[in-house]
């Protein structure tokens, strides 16, 4: 089973490219890819898996919006994402991958990490036709 250090040990690898991160608390990590992606990963080691999970958006305070978001990222979760998905944790939009920590290795780890940052990056301007005129 892959232990906190070494999921820290892959954050670490993820610096070489471009990426930084730092431990909000033990096992418990914020992941900032650079680049444009102006994003938060949250990595939580939390046997028997690791977690990852971004914050998308804020739900849509008009139903007529929120329905059409809610059928939009269940056409994504059905044909752009193999193994994470959107989902509504409170008022929010997070997209959420959980990964088995009895045969993680590095290379399944960076695939889930890249899935979920190229997923927002081509599906954001889709979803932020949603959001709310501020």
């Amino acid at each position: 089973m892959v232990t906190r250090e070494q999921i820290e040990g892959f954050l670490g690898r993820l610096t070489i490219e471009g990426a930084s991160y730092s431990e909000v608390e033990p096992g418990l990590w914020a992941v900032h890819p650079g680049g444009e992606l102006d994003l938060t990963v949250v990595v939580h080691h939390s046997p028997p898996v690791v977690v990852l999970r971004v914050k998308v958006m804020s739900l849509p305070k008009k139903k007529k919006d929120a329905d059409g978001l809610c059928r939009r990222l269940l056409e994504l979760n059905a044909s752009d994402l193999l193994h994470g998905s959107y989902g509504i944790q409170g008022d929010e939009v997070v997209l959420t991958e959980a990964l088995e920590l009895a045969h993680l290795d590095f290379e399944e780890f960076l695939a889930s990490y890249e899935s979920i940052t190229l997923a927002l990056a081509s599906h954001m301007r889709g979803l932020a036709t949603f959001q709310e005129a501020r």
